[in-house]
């Protein structure tokens, strides 16, 4: 059986060219696999190693996430398996009413947020939610990650009869303001922002989240509150901590933070969300707690919860 036939997301591969997967009866227990293709797929990922420690293989159709690392018995490959298609939003299990709330955001601009653990397929419901958008307004989407991931370069034909196409680049060296800025010289409707782990790239996402475009993130975080006091914190090498606050509470249109619950080919999302009212000359109690900086946002999360719940207007 050739490595591809086997069920699995992530791929451990060790100094002694041990391979290792799921063993999909426990949620983080492996079990050791011997494909066919083992010295092919073990050749393939030498001849594409990067300098940098991550970076993206195509190995027959198939993109792969890698992290290469180095353990004190040599060098440790990390692979995630990426989906050869982008599955829809709506087949993620999310309860359709945070769906449809998020697919209402289409035609705005701001700041969407999705925080999480390694793993726990934030990357897979914002990209989802992305190439949605081109779906339902078409438009110009551009991504700048490291590496790219899901497959959402080319042309979407939108339910409105428009077209939406996506332009999908990669950071080199560490490098994010300039291909930022060169994303916002390119007119894009959305930009979608890998992941943000640099104070480059933290400044140039709230930056564009208050220059007109919808921009979508993800970010390690624990927590909602997590996740926002991390962006700041990231924004605060270029910035004060306070600018970065005012701009955020300017920018900010939902935090999402998942979990994945369960075994490995049986999981669910799980999520905590927060919402900041996109209509900017109403009052929003959630941008004014950020905009201070302290962030006691315990009280609207519960509240704004029960409220979807019971598929009430989030905003009077």
């Amino acid at each position: 059986m050739e490595l591809l036939q086997h069920s699995f997301s992530d791929l451990y591969i060790n100094s002694n060219k041990d391979f290792y997967i799921s063993d999909e009866k426990y949620q983080n227990s492996l079990k050791r696999v011997e494909p066919d293709d083992k010295e092919e797929f073990y050749t393939r990922l030498l001849a594409i190693a990067h300098k940098t420690s991550s970076y993206s293989m195509n190995y027959k159709g198939t993109f792969f996430r890698v992290e290469n690392v180095m353990s004190v018995n040599g060098e440790l490959y990390c692979l995630r398996r990426m989906p050869l298609t982008i599955p829809s939003i709506h087949n993620l299990n999310f309860d359709h009413r945070f769906v449809q709330y998020m697919l209402s955001l289409s035609t705005q601009s701001g700041l969407i947020i999705w925080g999480g653990a390694t793993g726990s397929g934030k990357t897979t419901a914002i990209s989802s939610l992305l190439a949605e958008y081109l779906n339902l307004e078409g438009g110009f989407a551009y991504t700048i990650e490291d590496p790219a991931e899901m497959p959402l370069e080319g042309e979407y034909q939108s339910f409105n009869g428009s077209i939406g196409f996506c332009k999908q680049t990669e950071v080199q060296n560490d490098n994010w303001r300039d291909p930022l800025k060169s994303a916002l010289r390119s007119k894009p409707r959305y930009i979608l922002i890998g992941e943000i782990r640099t104070p480059d790239a933290a400044c140039e996402c709230l930056r564009a989240s208050i220059s007109g475009h919808l921009v979508l993130t993800t970010i390690h975080a624990s927590s909602i509150t997590d996740a926002l006091s991390s962006l700041v914190k990231y924004a605060s090498f270029s910035m004060s901590e306070s600018s970065a606050y005012d701009i955020l509470s300017r920018g900010i249109l939902t935090i999402v933070k998942q979990d994945l619950v369960g075994t490995e080919n049986h999981r669910r999302p799980r999520i905590e969300t927060l919402f900041a009212n996109p209509d900017l000359n109403k009052g929003c109690s959630v941008r004014s707690i950020i905009r201070s900086g302290k962030l006691n946002l315990a009280t609207s999360i519960e509240m704004q919860a029960a409220r979807m719940s019971q598929s009430l207007p989030l905003f009077q």
